[in-house]
């Protein structure tokens, strides 16, 4: 079984209330191979939601609003979630949203919101890299 973020797969689920539909991806969900799932949504957090950004707060990272409401229970309770169906199922890919606090894989935005990114991963991706997950993401996954 694959692990998807939903929005690649059609859902509304993004932080705006929007997806990012990926046809093939969409279609490894239909067709069973693959299960839709949203960290953040799974962490109890409501759709639309506020942007947030991964921050370094006195040595610890943190999931922040740009006015610095810190939300990193919620992305942390998601993330584990999504890693227990992981373990669960023994998934070994998933196919993660680029550019979320979430899924990002390899680089996150430095937390400055400034769109700069920085070498790191979202906290979904940390956990499952963890477990030996492969993750790829809607622009490397070709299966």
């Amino acid at each position: 079984m694959i692990i998807v973020s939903s929005c690649l797969a059609g859902i509304k689920c993004r932080y705006d209330g929007h997806h990012n539909l990926v046809p093939e991806i969409r279609e490894l969900v239909l067709s069973g191979k693959a299960i839709p799932l949203c960290p953040e949504e799974l962490g109890g957090l409501p759709t639309p939601r506020i942007p947030c950004e991964i921050v370094k707060v006195e040595n610890q990272l943190k999931v922040m609003t740009k006015e610095q409401t810190d939300y990193s229970k919620h992305f942390l309770m998601g993330a584990q979630k999504v890693a227990d169906i992981a373990r669960t199922l023994d998934c070994k890919l998933a196919i993660l949203k680029a550019n979320s606090p979430s899924c990002e894989y390899g680089t996150v935005y430095d937390g400055r919101f400034t769109e700069k990114k920085i070498k790191g991963n979202g906290l979904t991706a940390e956990q499952l890299l963890k477990q030996g997950v492969e993750i790829k993401n809607e622009s490397n996954f070709k299966l």
